[in-house]
């Protein structure tokens, strides 16, 4: 593991291995251990989407390591003036130990690996959103303690959370049944990734996909940048939000997560998500967790 770039990329192994790293960083967390794994390592941040999560949880993340975060905006780096992509790389991997960015093209963070010399963190994309799905599968095992004869259904749009979701899921031995209207379907590649999986479906009918779920996972219908297409996505998405008749087909001890911001009485009913609220906001806090752990990994002297 040099990088952490999708889902896909990584070994089944090497999951476990992060999300055994995070448990054990979370508990020398809450007990006051300090794990200064990363001492005098700098990571670079580069923003050119808007956060509340990943900036705070990778900022806290590398100061509880023992490093230094610095957060470059898009606005404020030359990047954002037009020097190219592949510059920006060699420069930065001259004074920095890593760089997280997140941005909108897949392509952008490929280009980071391609001209840098240092691990690149795709902190999200269009396409992949890794570390939300390390940190959603991390909350799966503490809720449910293993991935063993679970089911993960995602119902919503086929955006960044359900592209790398049924990788994510499916590599860690969970059944996957994803439902979205046609013309909002994950890409193709992480379908030709899924046929190969029986346990894997993609429907238009969220009642077939939830049916007997232990983990029902939804997210925005307009994601930053498609704030344009709100009204529209509005009306194809009807019947897809995550409320109490969806629930009464799942599971009686289902979970729900949600990678927030959550925009409540669309995706998801007030009702439900303040019913499942420990377990998002569990969801929430193991951003931290698992980025710190993914951190140790690809900086660390060990590594």
């Amino acid at each position: 593991m040099k990088h952490l770039l999708k889902m896909m990329d990584l070994s089944t192994e090497e999951i476990i291995e992060i999300l055994n790293l995070a448990d054990q960083l979370k508990y020398e967390q809450k007990h006051g251990i300090e794990h200064h794994h990363l001492k005098g390592k700098t990571l670079g941040m580069i923003f050119a989407k808007a956060s509340t999560r990943t900036r705070v949880s990778f900022e806290v993340g590398m100061y509880q390591l023992g490093g230094h975060p610095l957060f470059l905006s898009s606005h404020d780096l030359q990047i954002g003036r037009g020097e190219p992509v592949q510059d920006t790389a060699r420069v930065l991997s001259r004074y920095l130990d890593g760089i997280m960015i997140r941005t909108f093209d897949q392509e952008e963070v490929e280009s980071l690996v391609k001209y840098g010399t240092i691990p690149i963190i795709n902190g999200l994309t269009d396409l992949a959103h890794p570390c939300q799905i390390l940190a959603d599968l991390m909350t799966i095992r503490e809720y449910k303690n293993s991935f063993e004869g679970l089911k993960m259904c995602f119902i919503g749009d086929g955006n960044n959370m359900m592209n790398s979701l049924i990788v994510g899921c499916l590599k860690v031995g969970m059944a996957v049944s994803v439902a979205c209207p046609e013309g909002y379907h994950p890409a193709q590649m992480v379908l030709d990734f899924a046929a190969q999986y029986p346990c894997f479906e993609l429907t238009d009918d969220p009642k077939q996909a939830v049916k007997d779920a232990d983990v029902v996972i939804t997210d925005v219908w307009a994601s930053m940048g498609q704030e344009g297409e709100a009204e529209r996505r509005r009306k194809a998405f009807a019947g897809y939000q995550i409320n109490k008749e969806l629930m009464a087909l799942a599971k009686p001890d289902a979970m729900v997560q949600h990678c927030l911001p959550a925009h409540r009485g669309e995706e998801i009913t007030e009702e439900i998500l303040e019913a499942h609220a420990n377990e998002i906001f569990d969801e929430a806090e193991n951003r931290l967790h698992a980025q710190k752990a993914v951190l140790v990994k690809l900086l660390g002297d060990n590594k």
